[in-house]
């Protein structure tokens, strides 16, 4: 495990924009990635985006493709989430996770993630 710190949450009108932000300091060797996750009161908590940190490759939930696109700048050993057009139902708290694993992508379910930030909360009002 290693330590994740987020930042960036908060209160934002319906088809307005946040960006989340989550420093890590593990080893950011081949097999590194990066996720986000989050997770509604009453709700399981659900995959957002990934990010493999080496090659970059992306996956997103199906309820965010196309608004939230995930980053990370390597030097500054951060992963991003720029979110757009937000709505709602996107109001939940957010919790970006790490793990190594061989997959080209980051993986999906939250149990194959051992590492985990303290989560961020984004309300967005109607």
């Amino acid at each position: 495990q290693v330590p994740l710190v987020e930042s960036g949450g908060g209160l934002v009108q319906a088809g307005g924009s946040l960006r989340l932000s989550c420093e890590t300091s593990g080893r950011t060797s081949l097999q590194y990635a990066m996720g986000w996750f989050r997770q509604a009161p009453g709700k399981e908590r659900e995959f957002v985006a990934g990010i493999k940190w080496r090659n970059g490759n992306t996956n997103y939930g199906d309820p965010v493709k196309g608004r939230f696109t995930v980053s990370r700048d390597r030097d500054k050993k951060t992963m991003y989430l720029q979110m757009n057009s937000l709505k709602p139902e996107d109001t939940a708290i957010y919790y970006c996770a790490a793990t190594y694993n061989t997959n080209i992508y980051a993986p999906r379910g939250s149990t194959e993630y051992d590492s985990w930030g303290q989560g961020t909360q984004v309300t967005v009002s109607s």
